[in-house]
């Protein structure tokens, strides 16, 4: 079972979004039993990030942590979409 950690500025607003978007997938994919969804703001985060398989940020993390992140912007943008879904699912055969 994956922990998948969705999270943005403030833990509301866009990571709910994302987090809609991502749950919708994993079902269409029929990977949602294969994953744990969480949903934070990155203040509560920085500390954790290591205890999550995968993130998920819509706000920008710090530079030791971005190739660790998966940017969730095209879930709010529409463009990039399949290459993030790509990170994802890499992410959870690795």
């Amino acid at each position: 079972m994956k922990k998948l950690l969705i999270m943005c500025g403030t833990g509301i607003a866009t990571s709910t979004i994302v987090t809609e978007k991502v749950k919708a997938w994993l079902k269409d994919m029929n990977l949602n039993h294969n994953v744990i969804l969480y949903q934070s703001k990155i203040s509560d985060e920085l500390g954790r990030l290591n205890e999550y398989d995968i993130i998920v940020s819509t706000t920008m993390v710090p530079k030791s942590m971005k190739e660790n992140v998966i940017d969730g912007v095209p879930l709010l943008t529409g463009i990039g979409i399949d290459a993030m879904y790509d990170e994802i699912l890499e992410k959870m055969n690795g």
